[in-house]
């Protein structure tokens, strides 16, 4: 009888080993960079989406949907901070598990990424010196700052040419630009535009929009487990309404 027990206890470890037993193990089943974190790529230069607050935390939009995620998915936020294009490529590398950044989909994205449900619409807008001559009618004659890897540099440089468009790593050093005179105009997200303006007197938005687009959550390609795991809470918590009072926390409607 003794060695039946044996026996069996044997085959069942040796079947825990095999199937990979342990909370550690499940996460596995999403293939996280790390056990037991999911590992967030982002450029906290973008507010009200990610930004640093004065004690050099990170706030915004994003972060708190990301958090929200993470904890649906009972693991724990690591956000890493970084150039925007860095922050799609940590993805691909490997070096996060999601890259949330104001980050839209486009068809050159969806070749080396997979995108989540959109949570949020943005607008792309322009920002001018207050009594500007610039207009979305002549904006192909003018210089335009964008922030570099981004759709609104993309969009521009197809647009009106590379020569017409200048990349920044920021669209706070963009903005700066316009203030000194560099650039005739700055295109950037509505959401971020408004902060900015708010934060240089002098400046203003012109009301007519650029482009509409959708925000998403990249994961790395074919990272099926991961994505499904991601959309399941995220749909979850835009049913619920989490989603939308994080982003009326943030903008206020008018």
């Amino acid at each position: 009888m003794k060695k039946i027990i044996a026996t069996l206890l044997a085959l069942t470890l040796f079947g825990c080993c095999f199937a990979g037993c342990g909370e550690a193990d499940a996460d596995n089943a999403y293939n996280l960079v790390e056990n037991g974190k999911l590992i967030m790529s982002t450029n906290a230069e973008f507010p009200p989406y990610e930004m640093t607050d004065d004690n050099g935390g990170f706030i915004g939009i994003d972060i708190e949907i990301a958090q929200a995620i993470a904890q649906e998915l009972g693991l724990e936020l690591v956000i890493d901070d970084m150039g925007f294009d860095a922050a799609m490529l940590a993805v691909q590398n490997g070096q996060s598990d999601i890259c949330m950044a104001g980050l839209t989909v486009d068809e050159d994205r969806l070749k080396v990424m997979d995108f989540s449900t959109s949570y949020a619409t943005g607008k792309q807008v322009i920002i001018v010196k207050e009594g500007s001559d610039v207009t979305l009618d002549n904006l192909g004659e003018k210089l335009i700052g964008t922030q570099k890897a981004t759709t609104s540099n993309i969009y521009c440089s197809d647009d009106y040419g590379e020569d017409h468009v200048v990349a920044y790593d920021s669209s706070i050093t963009a903005v700066q630009a316009l203030m000194n005179g560099q650039v005739d105009c700055v295109v950037v997200d509505s959401a971020p535009a408004e902060e900015l303006v708010k934060a240089n007197p002098g400046l203003t938005i012109l009301e007519t929009e650029y482009v509409t687009e959708n925000y998403a959550i990249a994961v790395d390609k074919g990272n099926t487990a991961l994505l499904e795991a991601i959309n399941q809470a995220l749909n979850k918590l835009i049913e619920n309404g989490t989603v939308q009072s994080i982003i009326d926390k943030y903008i206020k409607a008018e």
